[in-house]
């Protein structure tokens, strides 16, 4: 086996979905024997539909709930106007993270790779050529041989904890408490939000957040029904009977990071990379932004396809993106508390989300959309580094778009333009490149675009800043080592 995933939430699946594209042999095991019921989030994002629909699949996950064009940052009265974002997808989309797993999953089967259930990773020890990974299926110990193993498995890794990866951060100070339950009375708890007390509806029953008035004696130990009913009572100052509770959790302020996304030949994406409060709900989002951006570098490492040190770029840009996570949503946190303290800096925020420079930047910033990596070449063109804008094109003769061109997850050169292209081997390539001679009528002014598999602007080149062949050459190069264009 190649890469064994552990794992199938959705870094997991997604990861495992990538890998499966460029041909690579992995398997995903997971130590749960069936997939939890339990849904923490209900949202997927601008970028994660981005990321989708650059493989063909994103319709299959909008067809199955509704799309708002607002979110929300700290404060519930002043929505951010997401349609003022660049993205094809200016909304956030109302589906279970449940249901998320579950659409991944048959992706990843029509792929040819089924998620082996009931199998815990126990131990590992890796060496200079892979990884021998001992998994508990039952009341038996398997041992596999692995070129990679990838800890998506969750903020309680099992994976990071035995590969000795650190996870430093700031520990839980403030907690809330979930409950998916019935109201014996629907109409004693209007939805929304009501003092400290926010009210979601749910087909056929009620998702109640709120604060936990003081920090447990045992953050693990289960949230009992009594507790929470006398805790939401004291909070509303009146009482609302509860019943039939589907599910009681708590969770925290928390915020950690593995200092180590890369270790050897472990790797972490999604909350076994990091873990952040709640705010935002961009946990789903974040895993998969980390799983497309490793997908396609551990897949050329693993097949001997990479450049020197292309794995440890995973490292560089996705921790520098959880850092990023981790801050905003403790600012989240913060200026949500119940604090009148905090009173003035809320006003003084609320204001400043009503200019709309400041919602755009925040819209961006809390959905990945702003993310840009380092490209590693000289320019300053502003898609240089970020997502490529899913132009429409005609390529080859045919009308298409980047995001259909990137279907096959693997890099591409578009020639555009009447500029003479430089050669293949002006690029000194020699496999693993998708080229598309192109005209882009919304805009006439690009000359040529290289794009990573996971939509990233590697190389730029316009009429009006017309790039040399040797930047093209160095892009090739850093990203894709001596690949051939088919």
């Amino acid at each position: 086996m190649t890469v064994l995933v552990a794992g199938a939430g959705p870094a997991g699946l997604v990861l495992a979905a990538e890998l499966a594209l460029a041909g690579v042999e992995v398997e995903v095991v997971d130590r749960l024997p069936r997939r939890s019921p339990f849904c923490r989030g209900f949202t997927l994002n601008a970028r994660s539909l981005e990321l989708l629909d650059r493989r063909g699949v994103v319709d299959r996950f909008l067809a199955e709930g509704p799309t708002v064009p607002y979110g929300m940052f700290a404060d519930p009265s002043r929505p951010l106007d997401l349609t003022a974002m660049d993205t094809d997808h200016a909304y956030v989309l109302g589906i279970a993270q449940t249901r998320v797993e579950e659409l991944l999953e048959e992706w990843l089967a029509e792929l040819g790779v089924v998620v082996s259930w009931g199998h815990e990773v126990i131990a590992l020890d890796q060496d200079g050529d892979g990884v021998d990974v001992t998994v508990r299926v039952g009341g038996e110990h398997e041992r596999r041989r692995v070129r990679y193993l990838a800890g998506c498995d969750g903020s309680r890794s099992v994976v990071r904890g035995l590969a000795g990866i650190g996870f430093p951060g700031t520990p839980a100070t403030t907690f809330g408490l979930l409950a998916d339950v019935e109201l014996a009375d629907p109409t004693a708890l209007p939805f929304g939000v009501t003092g400290t007390v926010f009210v979601i509806p749910r087909p056929g029953y009620v998702r109640i957040v709120l604060d936990e008035p003081a920090p447990p004696a045992d953050s693990h130990a289960p949230v009992r029904l009594d507790y929470f009913q006398q805790v939401l009572n004291d909070a509303l100052g009146r009482p609302v009977r509860l019943r039939d509770p589907r599910w009681l959790t708590r969770f925290s302020d928390a915020a950690r990071q593995a200092d180590r996304y890369v270790a050897g030949r472990v790797v972490l994406a999604g909350d076994a990379a990091h873990i952040h409060p709640p705010a935002g709900a961009v946990g789903v989002n974040v895993a998969l932004a980390d799983a497309v951006n490793l997908g396609w570098k551990l897949a050329a490492t693993a097949l001997g396809r990479a450049p020197d040190g292309l794995l440890d770029t995973y490292h560089s840009e996705r921790h520098e993106v959880g850092a990023r996570v981790l801050r905003t949503t403790r600012a989240q946190m913060v200026l949500g508390r119940h604090d009148p303290d905090l009173d003035p800096v809320r006003e003084l925020f609320g204001e400043l989300t009503d200019l709309p420079a400041a919602n755009t930047h925040l819209a961006e910033l809390a959905t990945g959309v702003s993310t840009r990596y380092d490209p590693r070449i000289p320019g300053d063109h502003p898609w240089l580094g970020k997502l490529a804008p899913n132009l429409a094109l005609v390529a080859d003769g045919v009308r298409t778009s980047v995001a259909e061109l990137l279907r096959p997850a693997r890099p591409l050169l578009l020639h555009l333009g009447d500029r003479t292209p430089p050669t293949h081997a002006d690029a000194g390539v020699d496999a693993g490149v998708d080229v598309h001679h192109a005209r882009c009528p919304e805009h006439p002014e690009l000359d040529g675009l290289l794009i990573r598999p996971d939509g990233h602007t590697a190389w730029i080149s316009t009429t009006t800043d017309p790039q040399p062949a040797s930047t093209l050459t160095a892009a090739w190069s850093t990203w894709f080592g001596t690949l051939l264009a088919r």
